[in-house]
C-alpha cells in the first residue's frame, strides 16, 4: 500500500464518518430518518480498494467508506494497487486496475508514478518497527516520500496530532459535525432564508427557527476558511473551499437518503441504501443476511454467462432473441457484506450451505462474503470465537481473517481474498474485525448493557485513527494536516447537508409507487407477437428440431401440464437466457412430469436440479436475474414457499422499489399448488393458503385453470419479466395437472389446443384480465372463482342451467393484480355475485372480490363460497373443509331465493 492509496483510505473514512454524525445532527431537529452508522467499520474501506470497481457488492448498512471509496475507484481518484497474484487476479492488475486510474491520477495531489510504486506502507510501519517519535528513522525526501504535492508542509510526523485526526468519541454529533472548538461556523446572511441549523437548536417548524445572534463567537479562523462579501456588502465566512470530489458525491448520495430526498440517486427517496447502478453497488434493504442467496445467485449466473453466454444485459429492452451476457466483466467477483449477528440467521446458513453445495459438486460460484464482526448484533454478544469457529466450519468456502483497525493487513488480506475467488472462480469468506463506536444507532444507549472500559477499548482500535497514524508514522502526513484534512471535509458535507435538506420529498401515492413494478402492456404485446414472429420465421428450424418435428399445436388436445411444458420449451427456444431449475425438475422432469423432456433438449446448464432448500431456489433465482438473465425456478410444492417468503417479499419485490427501476431481478416462479388431489398428501401437498402472496405489494400472481389458458398466460409472465423486470408467480392447481374431462367421463373438454405460433398476439391474455364463460341465458346469477372453483363452478352452472338459471362464471386467472374492470361488469350484468373462493375463508381470495364490489359502489346482492379456516386434512375429511360443487350449486340457489 502506497501513502496515496493510505490517503484514498483515509479520504473515504472521514467521509464516512461525518455521515455518521450529519444523520445524527440532522436527525436531532427532525430532518433525518436514519442514524446508523458506519463508525469503527471504516476498515471496510480497504476491502473497497481491494476489489474492482466492476465487481457488483451487495453491503450492509456499516459500509459508508467503502463506498465512498467505490466512488472514488468508479472516479479514477484512487491510486492503482499491486498485482497481488498474477496477472487479471490482483486488486489492481493491469488489465482492470482497482481504481482504474494510477498514482499520478489522484486528483487530491498525490504523489507521482514513480514515488507511488517505491513508497509502500508496510505493517511494521504501523505496528513501530521504526521508532514512533522518529528519533531513528532517515526522515523521507521529497523524491522518495511522496508527500510532495500530497499534502505540503513539513515532513516531521505528528503523532500526537493523528491521535486526534479521528472524531473524539467523547464529542457530541454537534461539536463533530460542526467546526471544531476554536472555530467558527459558517454562517449564511438573514436576508437568504437559510436557517443557521445547530445540533443545540430546537425541533424546527415548518418555517425558519430564530436565530440567537448572540450564539456566534469570534474565534480563531480554521484553516481554509475565507472571508467573502454578501449581496449587502458586509463580510461574511465563507466555508473552506474543498473541491467538489467523488468523496462529496458520495456523500450527497447517503445524505439525500437520510433526509429522504426525492432526488436520492437510487431509492429516491424511499428508503436508505448504498446503491448505485454505475458504481456496481446493488441496494439491499435489509442487512439479516436475506441479500446473501441472492448473491450466490449472481456468483452462479456470472459464471454461467462467462462460461456458455446467453443471458441479457440488466434493464436491457424487451427480449430480441438475442444473446447480451452479462452487465459485467467475465472475470467479476460477487462481494456481500453482512454482521457477525447475521452469520446465524436461516437466510446466511441457506448461502453458505448452497454456495458450498455446489462447490462440492464442481459448479464456480465466485463469492467473496466479507462478515464484518464487531462482536454485537445491537446489544446481544456473538460468543467469543463462535463467528470464527462458524466461518471456518463452512465446507467448500476458503476462510480469510483481518483485523479491519489494521488498513494495512486488511488491505492485503482482502486482496488475497479477492484474488483467490477471481482466479479459482470459488467461493471463500473475509472475516473482517471491526470495532462498533457511538453505538448501533442515533438512539442507542448503549452505556446500558456495554462497560465504560469496553466502549473506551473500542475507541482506541479506532480504523479511521490507525489509517492517520499510519501516514504520519510514515512521513506522508502530519497530524496538523489531517486535521486540516478532517476539517475541511466537515465543512462540505455540512454544507452538503444543508443543501440537501431544502431538496423535494416524494410527495404523492403515485410517486411512491411508480417504481414499484411497472407495467406496460402495450410493450408486452409487442413483446409475446415479436416471440410468434421469431417462433414462425428465423427460429422455425430450430423450434422443430427442439419438439421432435412434431410441434405441440399438432399433437393434438393438450392437459395443463402438456401445455405448461409446452410453453416451457417455446420460452427456452426464444429466451437465450431463460433457465429452468428447483427440485426434481431436470432428470426426473418434475414430480408431476411438468418439465419433462427439457434438459435433453436445452442441457443441464439451462435445466437442473437444485439442492432441497427453497431459500437457496429463489435466492439462485434473484440473483440470475439481476445478473442478465430470465430465471424460471419451481417451487415443488405451495406449502414449501413459506419458509422463504421473504425472499420474494423482501427481496424480489423490493428490488425495484429500492432502486428506482436501476436493478430489476425478473423472475417467474413456478408453484405447484391448491388443494382436491384426490387420495394424496394432506396440508402439504394440497395447501390452499395464497395470502401471504396477495399481500406483497407489485407481485404478479397467475393462476392458470384451462390448458388453451396456460399457454398465452405463462408467454405473458415471461414477458413482463423481460420486459418490466416483473416477478411473477405461476400457481399451477396441481388436481387440474392431468384433468381431461369436465362434465362426463370421456369427454375430453377440459383439453385445450396448444396455439401455433401465428395465432399468439391473437390469442394473448394480459395481466389482470378475466375469461368469461356463459352457460344457459348467462342472466340470473354471476360466479367469480379460480383455478379448481373453475371447473367446479362450470359443472355447478351446468346443473343450474337444467333448472332455468342462466350463470355467468367469471375466471379470474389473474390474483394480483385482480381483474376488477372485468369483475364490475359481469357482476352489474346480473346483479347477483357469488364468489367461489377455494382459499380460506379468512385472507383469502374472496375478500378482495367482495372489497373490489365494495368499493366500486356495486349495489346488487353478493355471497361467499369458501374453504373452511383449516388446514387440509388427509384422505375423505379434506372434503369437510374444502368447496364442493353441491355448496356451489345451493349458494347460487340462495342467492337467486333472496
Amino acid at each position: 500500500m502506497t501513502g496515496a492509496q493510505a490517503l484514498a483510505l483515509f479520504d473515504a473514512q472521514v467521509t464516512s464518518r461525518l455521515l455518521d454524525l450529519a444523520g445524527r445532527w440532522l436527525r436531532s431537529f427532525g430532518e433525518g430518518f436514519y442514524t446508523i452508522g458506519s463508525a469503527g467499520h471504516e476498515g471496510n474501506a480497504a476491502v473497497a480498494a481491494a476489489l474492482r470497481p466492476t465487481d457488483p457488492a451487495l453491503l450492509h448498512y456499516r459500509s459508508g467508506a467503502f463506498y465512498c471509496l467505490r466512488a472514488a475507484q468508479a472516479a479514477g481518484t484512487v491510486p492503482a494497487g499491486h498485482v497481488a497474484d498474477g496477472p487479471g487476479t490482483g486488486p489492481g492488475d493491469a488489465g482492470s486496475p482497482a481504481g482504474g486510474g494510477s498514482a499520478a491520477d489522484a486528483t487530491d495531489a498525490g504523489p507521482d508514478a514513480a514515488s507511488a510504486g517505491r513508497d509502500r506502507l508496510s505493517a511494521s510501519d504501523q505496528s513501530g518497527g521504526a521508532e514512533a517519535d522518529g528519533a531513528d528513522r532517515t526522515e523521507p525526501d521529497a523524491a522518495t516520500s511522496g508527500r510532495d504535492g500530497l499534502l505540503g508542509g513539513s515532513a516531521e510526523p505528528d503523532t500526537e496530532g493523528a491521535g486526534r485526526a479521528g472524531t473524539d468519541p467523547g464529542r457530541s454529533a454537534a461539536e463533530a459535525v460542526e467546526p471544531p472548538s476554536g472555530t467558527v461556523a459558517p454562517d449564511h446572511d438573514q436576508n437568504t432564508g437559510t436557517p443557521d441549523r445547530t445540533a443545540e437548536a430546537p425541533a424546527r417548524d415548518a418555517g425558519a427557527p430564530d436565530r440567537d445572534a448572540g450564539a456566534v463567537q469570534a474565534r480563531a479562523l480554521p484553516l481554509g476558511v475565507g472571508v467573502a462579501v454578501d449581496a449587502t456588502g458586509e463580510a461574511v465566512l465563507a466555508a473552506p473551499a474543498v473541491a467538489e470530489d467523488a468523496y462529496a458525491e458520495a456523500a450527497r448520495d447517503v445524505l439525500r437518503g437520510m433526509v429522504a430526498s426525492a432526488r436520492e440517486p437510487i431509492a429516491g427517496g424511499r428508503h436508505k441504501v448504498f446503491g448505485r447502478a454505475d458504481l456496481a453497488v446493488i441496494p439491499t434493504t435489509s442487512t439479516i443476511a436475506s441479500h446473501l442467496p441472492r448473491a450466490v445467485g449472481m456468483g452462479l449466473a456470472l459464471e454461467r454467462l462467462r462460461r456458455v453466454g446467453g443471458g441479457r444485459r440488466a434493464g436491457s429492452a424487451p427480449s430480441t432473441g438475442e444473446a447480451t451476457g452479462s452487465p459485467w466483466p467475465p472475470d467479476a467477483i460477487v462481494v456481500c457484506s453482512f454482521g457477525d449477528a447475521s452469520v446465524n440467521h436461516a437466510s446466511a446458513t441457506a448461502a453458505f450451505n448452497t454456495a458450498g453445495w455446489y462447490d462440492h459438486t464442481g459448479l464456480r460460484i465466485p463469492v467473496l462474503f466479507v462478515c464484518e464482526d464487531n462482536g454485537l448484533g445491537i446489544s446481544v454478544r456473538s460468543p467469543k470465537g463462535w463467528v470464527a469457529a462458524t466461518l471456518r466450519a463452512k465446507p467448500g468456502i476458503r476462510y480469510f481473517a483481518a483485523d479491519g483497525a489494521d488498513p494495512v493487513e486488511a488491505y492485503r488480506v482482502a486482496g488475497e481474498a479477492a484474488a483467490w475467488v477471481r482466479r479459482h472462480r470459488r467461493p471463500a469468506v473475509l472475516h473482517l474485525t471491526t470495532v462498533r463506536l457511538m453505538g448501533h444507532a442515533g438512539a442507542d444507549a448503549e452505556t446500558a448493557y456495554r462497560s465504560p472500559a469496553e466502549i473506551a477499548a473500542d475507541a482506541e482500535r479506532d480504523p479511521l485513527l490507525a489509517t492517520a497514524r499510519l501516514l504520519a508514522e510514515g512521513g506522508f502526513a502530519t497530524g496538523e494536516e489531517l486535521l486540516t484534512r478532517y476539517d475541511e471535509r466537515g465543512w462540505q458535507v455540512r454544507r452538503i447537508a444543508e443543501e440537501v435538506l431544502d431538496e423535494p420529498k416524494l410527495a404523492s401515492p403515485a410517486e411512491v409507487v411508480a417504481a414499484l413494478a411497472p407495467r406496460r402492456p402495450v410493450r408486452i404485446s409487442h413483446a409475446v407477437a415479436d416471440a410468434a414472429a421469431r417462433a414462425a420465421g428465423p427460429n422455425a428450424a430450430a423450434r422443430a428440431e427442439a419438439f421432435g418435428g412434431k410441434p405441440p399445436e399438432l399433437a393434438g388436445p393438450l392437459t395443463l401440464a402438456q401445455s405448461i411444458n409446452a410453453a416451457l420449451a417455446d420460452g427456452m427456444l426464444d429466451h437465450p437466457g431463460m433457465a429452468v431449475f428447483g427440485e426434481d425438475v431436470a432428470a426426473k422432469g418434475g414430480v408431476y412430469g411438468v418439465t419433462k423432456g427439457l434438459r435433453d433438449r436445452f442441457g443441464a446448464a439451462r435445466v437442473f436440479d437444485t439442492l432441497l432448500d427453497e431459500t437457496s431456489i429463489l435466492g439462485l433465482g434473484l440473483g440470475a436475474g439481476i445478473a442478465g438473465m430470465l430465471p424460471v425456478p419451481e417451487i415443488q410444492y405451495l406449502a414449501y414457499l413459506h419458509n422463504a417468503e421473504d425472499q420474494l417479499r423482501g427481496e424480489a419485490a423490493t428490488m425495484q422499489f429500492f432502486s428506482g427501476g436501476a436493478f430489476r431481478n425478473p423472475m417467474v416462479v413456478r408453484v405447484a399448488g391448491l388443494a382436491y388431489q384426490e387420495g394424496f398428501g394432506g396440508h402439504f401437498h394440497n395447501d390452499n393458503s395464497v395470502a401471504v402472496l396477495r399481500d406483497v405489494p407489485g407481485l404478479v400472481i397467475a393462476v392458470p385453470a384451462r390448458p388453451d389458458d396456460a399457454a398465452p398466460m405463462l408467454r405473458t409472465c415471461l414477458a413482463a419479466a423481460a420486459v418490466d423486470g416483473s416477478v411473477c408467480v405461476f400457481l399451477e392447481p396441481i388436481a387440474l395437472y392431468h384433468t381431461r374431462n369436465l362434465y362426463a367421463d370421456g369427454d375430453g373438454e377440459w383439453l385445450g389446443e396448444y396455439a401455433e405460433p401465428g395465432a399468439w398476439a391473437a390469442g394473448h391474455v394480459p395481466v389482470g384480465r378475466a375469461r368469461v364463460y356463459g352457460v344457459g341465458s348467462a342472466e340470473d346469477v354471476t360466479i367469480i372463482t379460480f383455478g379448481n372453483g373453475v371447473r367446479m363452478s362450470l359443472r355447478a352452472a351446468a346443473t343450474l342451467a337444467d333448472e332455468g338459471i342462466g350463470t355467468r362464471v367469471v375466471d379470474l386467472r389473474w390474483l394480483a393484480p385482480l381483474p376488477v374492470a372485468d369483475i364490475i361488469r359481469e357482476a352489474s350484468a346480473t346483479g347477483r355475485v357469488l364468489v367461489v373462493d377455494e382459499t380460506r375463508r379468512s385472507g383469502g381470495v374472496g375478500e378482495g372480490v367482495i372489497a373490489a364490489l365494495v368499493d366500486a359502489g356495486y349495489v346488487g346482492a353478493a355471497r361467499r363460497v369458501a374453504g373452511v379456516d383449516s388446514f387440509v386434512p388427509l384422505g375423505p375429511a379434506a372434503r369437510q373443509v374444502l368447496v364442493s360443487e353441491e355448496a356451489i350449486t345451493e349458494g347460487a340457489r340462495t342467492l337467486l331465493a333472496r
